[in-house]
Formats: C-alpha cells, sequence, structure tokens
C-alpha cells in the first residue's frame, strides 16, 4: 500500500464525528450556567396574587376601570405557578372586559403616555396572546358531546347541542382579546408586538 493510500484510509475515518465542538468553544452554553444570562426575577406567591387581585377587582367595583387596568398591569406574574398565572390572567381578562370598546383608545392612551407606559402597554400584549392562546386551545380541541337529537323534515337526525351554543362564550372572549390587541397596536405601534416575542420573561 502507498503512502498515499495509507494517508487517505486515516483520513477517511469517522473519529472526528465523535468530537464535542462546544465543549471547545469558550462562548458555547455548555461551558456556563445559561440562566446567570438573565436577572433573577422575584418569585410570586399564589397569596400574593390573590391580594393583588383583590385589589384590582375592588377598584374595578368601585368605578376606576383604568387604576384596575393599570393595576394588574403593573404587577404581572413572571415567576410564579402555573395557578397563580392562570389565576392573574383571568383577572387581566376580567377588567378588560369590563371597560367599554369607547374607552378602550383614550384610556390606553393616557397609561402610553405616563412613565413606564410602553412597558404597561407590552405587558398587556403578553396577556393577550397567552389568552388568546388558551382560549383557543380549550375551544378549539374539546370535544364536543351530543346532548340532544332534533328530528329534521328532511329525515335526517341533527345530534348535537344548540348550533354554536357551546362556542358563544369563547367566541366573545377571543372578540374582546383581538379588540384590545388592535387598539394596542394602534397606540403603541408594532414595535409592542415585536418587544413581547423577543422577551424571555413570560407571564
Amino acid at each position: 500500500m502507498s503512502i498515499i493510500q495509507q494517508h487517505t484510509a486515516a483520513s477517511l475515518s469517522d473519529a472526528w464525528r465523535t468530537i464535542d465542538i462546544d465543549a471547545l468553544q469558550e462562548d458555547s452554553s455548555v461551558n456556563f450556567d445559561v440562566s446567570t444570562l438573565h436577572p433573577p426575577l422575584p418569585e410570586v406567591s399564589e397569596a400574593e396574587v390573590r391580594q393583588i387581585n383583590a385589589q384590582v377587582r375592588q377598584l374595578l367595583r368601585g368605578g376606576d376601570a383604568e387604576g384596575a387596568l393599570r393595576g394588574s398591569l403593573e404587577m404581572p406574574v413572571y415567576n410564579g405557578s402555573d395557578l397563580a398565572k392562570e389565576a392573574h390572567l383571568q383577572t387581566v381578562i376580567e377588567v378588560l372586559q369590563s371597560i367599554k370598546a369607547s374607552d378602550m383608545t383614550p384610556m390606553l392612551q393616557r397609561i402610553y403616555g405616563t412613565p413606564g407606559g410602553s412597558e404597561c402597554l407590552d405587558v398587556l400584549m403578553k396577556y393577550l396572546f397567552k389568552g388568546m392562546a388558551s382560549t383557543t386551545s380549550s375551544g378549539g380541541s374539546a370535544p364536543r358531546t351530543p346532548t340532544r337529537m332534533t328530528p329534521q323534515q328532511t329525515g335526517f337526525s341533527q345530534v348535537g347541542s344548540r348550533p354554536g351554543g357551546s362556542s358563544e362564550s369563547t367566541g366573545a372572549a377571543m372578540s374582546v382579546l383581538l379588540s384590545w390587541h388592535e387598539k394596542v397596536v394602534e397606540v403603541g405601534g408594532l414595535g409592542s408586538i415585536g418587544r413581547v416575542m423577543t422577551d424571555w420573561r413570560k407571564v
């Protein structure tokens, strides 16, 4: 066997595939804890969330819808249990549903014009996206159980509940969220969507 053939046979080995390239690169995530890239977030307990939600609902009952909205957005639950996050999401949606359509744009403009207003609108956008995702998953994937059989004049039988009955509440909730999404983009611009999509803090 010639020297060239020996060299070629050695170089065709698959041993290079077993080399961990990431371990040799200083900037690789395997060489340091990725969690150190993000500052620690204070953990919010379920009791604290219940207390915040009670204050928000008290403002809402007192007629201060803007204060209730601002209060729910200034204390987002980034680091907490799933139950705490879901409870706060429901409170935010409750506040959004209680505000009239004609008040949405002026209220958002007032919030946006205050210090920290842009952050509040970004937090609102996060809750809108989460609300839309949870509404879609709960309303779209859940199987519908037939509740009654209605005889038709055509000879066919219609099996199921009232047409659209189970999806009315889902559709109403989605309509509210989409309306708020439109107003937030109108007031805060499209940049809010980009900031929400790239933010590592999730509600």
